[in-house]
């Protein structure tokens, strides 16, 4: 409803009587209108910091990884190599055991919690039975000869948060890594243990299909098998283990 003239004149005189004797501004001001938000000031740039979504982690772990001249380098470089956010939850770093001049290199997922506090892989429970698994076709990671020997690393070198799957980008910046290791090491047969490892050297997942099948990545053969901590859960798949360390045994003896 709009005022009239009496009735704005009318309010006047009774701010007046109030004690209103000056306008508070030239223009009136509409209380309810919303105020504009304020821009946000860009962050202030700094000499030699960039921002992380600048940053190639890829490349940067493959430059890294190829200036290593050998283990004890990669491990070096590994152990600096700061854009994986699994280094800053990890107690240590795992990185492989075994000898380094073994025909057989197994790569799991990433250690556990057991890995985590003594700093090598496959040691707890799925570890355990990983050993007696390959000490029945006469083969273990402390064996005396190269024939008999086993090397054993990881796709990641730290510990994931409550053993949770590794992210699709925390294995993209460590495969580098993981490809130099295989090329240092230069083994003649690699084992990819569970899921993750045939994704990250095969490009596949499907466990339950590509178990048993031999495949080839970095020039490599590659034997997909059940990790054991799948076996510890579901031992009737025991027996599929059994036939694919026989089809190991064979490659080896030069059967197949």
């Amino acid at each position: 409803m709009r005022m009239g003239f009496w009735e704005m004149k009318a309010a006047l005189d009774w701010q007046v009587e109030m004690g209103a004797d000056e306008a508070i501004a030239e223009a009136p001001i509409d209380r309810y209108a919303l105020e504009a938000p304020v821009p946000k000031a860009a962050a202030p740039a700094v000499p030699g910091v960039v921002a992380l979504q600048e940053v190639d982690a890829v490349g940067l772990a493959t430059t890294a990884a190829e200036a290593a001249a050998d283990l004890a380098g990669l491990e070096a470089a590994m152990a600096a190599f700061e854009l994986c956010e699994l280094k800053q939850g990890a107690r240590q770093l795992v990185f492989a055991d075994g000898r380094a001049d073994a025909r057989v290199m197994i790569i799991g997922e990433a250690p556990g919690r057991d890995e985590d506090l003594q700093g090598k892989p496959f040691v707890g429970r799925a570890g355990q039975l990983l050993d007696l698994m390959f000490r029945q076709i006469g083969m273990a990671r402390d064996a005396q000869d190269a024939q008999s020997a086993l090397y054993i690393t990881n796709v990641l070198p730290w510990r994931p948060p409550q053993n949770r799957d590794p992210e699709p980008e925390e294995m993209a910046m460590m495969l580098p890594f993981l490809h130099r290791h295989i090329a240092l090491v230069n083994p003649d047969i690699l084992v990819a243990m569970g899921n993750h490892a045939c994704q990250a050297l095969l490009g596949r997942k499907g466990i339950t299909r590509l178990r048993g099948a031999w495949g080839e990545a970095v020039g490599k053969p590659v034997l997909p098998m059940f990790h054991p901590a799948y076996l510890l859960r579901s031992p009737m798949a025991k027996r599929d283990a059994w036939a694919d360390l026989l089809s190991l045994q064979a490659r080896l003896r030069g059967d197949t």
